[in-house]
């Protein structure tokens, strides 16, 4: 099933962000295996990470990917766990 996760990032910029990607990016493999979609929302407080995953395991095997990484880039934690909720439905336009 596929589930929606939110979390807040208090802290960090967009360019912190933009250099942690570009580090995901550049690894072997599919890095964003499982990930349908993703948005990230810089406001005046945090970064506000949207993320539309097909299930909750390609989502736990991302964050034991990316946690590492941002860890070792000195970011910011999250303002706490990611709120995650089951998908009853979802579609992309052009999809």
């Amino acid at each position: 099933m596929a589930v929606f996760m939110k979390a807040l990032l208090p802290g960090t910029t967009a360019e912190q962000y933009d250099a942690l990607d570009a580090e995901l990016q550049a690894l072997p493999g599919d890095t964003f295996a499982g990930c349908l979609s993703y948005v990230c929302v810089p406001t005046d407080a945090c970064l506000e990470i949207y993320d539309l995953l097909e299930s909750q395991e390609a989502m736990d095997t991302f964050g034991a990917l990316i946690m590492p990484i941002a860890e070792k880039r000195g970011m910011p934690s999250a303002s706490g766990p990611p709120a995650v909720s089951p998908v009853h439905r979802s579609w992309m336009s052009g999809a």
